[in-house]
């Protein structure tokens, strides 16, 4: 079976104090391969947890995740992640940082030298390529970041809040490019955001997570990312279902925002 199956499954801290924290709780999900998910929700509710759960590197206290038939259990190439800060090789060019995975794989320049050039052609950054990665811009970097992560030919794309630290110009180009690698790809991703608009730009699917313990509240699919593909983002965000659901769910999201703080002060 090809794609990403999450069945039942569970995630349990326990802390030094003997008491626990329930992050997550029996969450299950089917994404088929190419699909683009985006996952929302208030603080606490377990959005990175099920992230590093799929990259493999925490192990669920129940339930389990398998990829295209096989079981996750660990780390592996087959699974990318790009972090919201680029977690670049500083000492490295901007082509050394790109190239780092095929080399440790132990393939010849003359194997990879030509894919490494293509991605950076396709994010913008072909001129670049002899450049300190300190002397890039922050969008800069996540470009990079990007390239190297397709440069290990994943199945899966796993996005931390990948434009979180971008200003307002910068994210909206850097989303038109998630879209682009998405459909030229064919990548499966999945994308952890705060942003209710950027989830509902890149989400050909939605998730929208209670808080504490983490679940699935609400599962939307959406055709705006399919949208913005060909069209200007700023045009796909006057569209009048695109403002309906924004409304909807940052109302959501505000319910279970107060939620949790009159929890806090019940506790306090």
């Amino acid at each position: 079976m090809t794609g990403l199956v999450i069945e039942n499954l569970s995630m349990r801290f326990d802390l030094p104090n003997g008491t626990s924290v329930q992050a997550l709780q029996d969450v299950s999900l089917e994404l088929a391969q190419g699909e683009l998910l985006s996952v929302l929700g208030p603080s606490g509710c377990g959005k990175t947890t099920l992230l590093n759960i799929v990259a493999g590197f925490l192990a669920p206290t129940e339930g389990r995740i398998t990829l295209n038939g096989h079981r996750v259990t660990g780390p592996d190439a087959e699974r990318g992640m790009v972090f919201q800060q680029g977690a670049l090789f500083e000492w490295m060019n901007v082509r050394e940082n790109v190239s780092f995975g095929p080399r440790m794989r132990g393939l010849r320049e003359k194997d990879y030298g030509a894919n490494v050039d293509h991605l950076l052609n396709v994010v913008g950054l072909r001129d670049f390529m002899e450049k300190s990665v300190y002397e890039l811009s922050g969008g800069m970097q996540q470009r990079v970041a990007l390239a190297r992560c397709l440069a290990n030919d994943p199945d899966v794309i796993l996005m931390d809040e990948p434009l979180g630290a971008l200003d307002a110009l910068t994210r909206e180009k850097m989303q038109s490019l998630v879209l682009k690698l998405w459909k030229e790809t064919g990548k499966t991703i999945i994308l952890i955001t705060h942003s209710v608009e950027e989830a509902l730009l890149l989400g050909e699917r939605l998730l929208v997570m209670a808080p504490r313990p983490g679940r699935i509240h609400r599962e939307y699919r959406l055709p705006f990312a399919d949208m913005g593909v060909s069209a200007d983002l700023r045009q796909v965000k006057k569209h009048s279902e695109f403002a309906a659901r924004r409304e909807e769910i940052l109302g959501m999201i505000w319910d279970m925002e107060e939620e949790i703080m009159g929890r806090t002060e019940v506790a306090s």
